[in-house]
């Protein structure tokens, strides 16, 4: 039986995400290589935006307060406004 592949991280996908638009924006693959590396970069990205949704959640969930959520705004160094 064969192992399951683990799970990229975020950072992971993000950059092999970077690597083949770096590829397919230099244009000289054949047709068959850019749309294979156009088909992993899609799902790269629907995992990439599964990632971020999944970590939206969490931080919502660890910023409610007595039965409610409280979005807190962050500024552009991703530090709390006060």
């Amino acid at each position: 039986m064969a192992a399951k592949k683990k799970a990229a991280t975020f950072e992971q996908a993000l950059e092999e995400l970077e690597q083949l638009v770096e590829r397919l924006e230099a244009g000289d693959l054949p047709l068959e290589e850019a749309l294979s590396d156009f088909e992993r970069g899609v799902k790269l990205t629907r995992e990439c935006q599964q990632k971020l949704a999944s970590a939206e959640q969490k931080v919502k969930v660890l910023m409610e307060e007595n039965g409610s959520i409280r979005e807190l705004p962050f500024d552009e160094d991703g530090a709390e406004d006060a």
